[in-house]
């Protein structure tokens, strides 16, 4: 449940009511009514008005906005790879590799604690 007075954007208008789809507004009250379809009141400053509205019909700014960072950095990923021809990070970018950078390998070179100390033990008498 999205807090009071949170900046949110409208992305659908599923009851046709006439929604100004893609404009900001913010949450002023939930509607706590069983018997009806809207979740919320909010207010839209643009048109000057309050409208109540399902959940569906709106986002957080801050997702959305997040959401068009990855959109963007993915795309700039695509580009470096086909630009590179780097066929690994093109594969991984498209078999949808959230991250799009290569695995760090392990480290092959475990030491046990014994060695551990041993090492720390000759960086003391030094």
């Amino acid at each position: 449940m999205l807090r009071l007075g949170e900046k949110i954007i409208v992305i659908a208008d599923s009851l046709e009511q006439n929604l100004p789809i893609g404009g900001y507004g913010y949450i002023i009250a939930y509607d706590r009514n069983n018997d009806n379809i809207f979740d919320y009141v909010i207010r839209v400053p643009k048109d000057n008005k309050h409208y109540y509205v399902p959940a569906t019909d709106i986002e957080l700014e801050e997702v959305l906005l997040r959401q068009q960072a990855d959109q963007v950095e993915r795309q700039a990923l695509i580009d470096f790879a086909l630009a590179t021809k780097n066929e690994e990070l093109f594969l991984k970018i498209m078999n949808g590799d959230p991250s799009g950078q290569p695995e760090v390998e392990r480290d092959k070179d475990v030491q046990s604690t014994e060695d551990f100390i041993k090492q720390i033990g000759l960086k003391a008498w030094i």
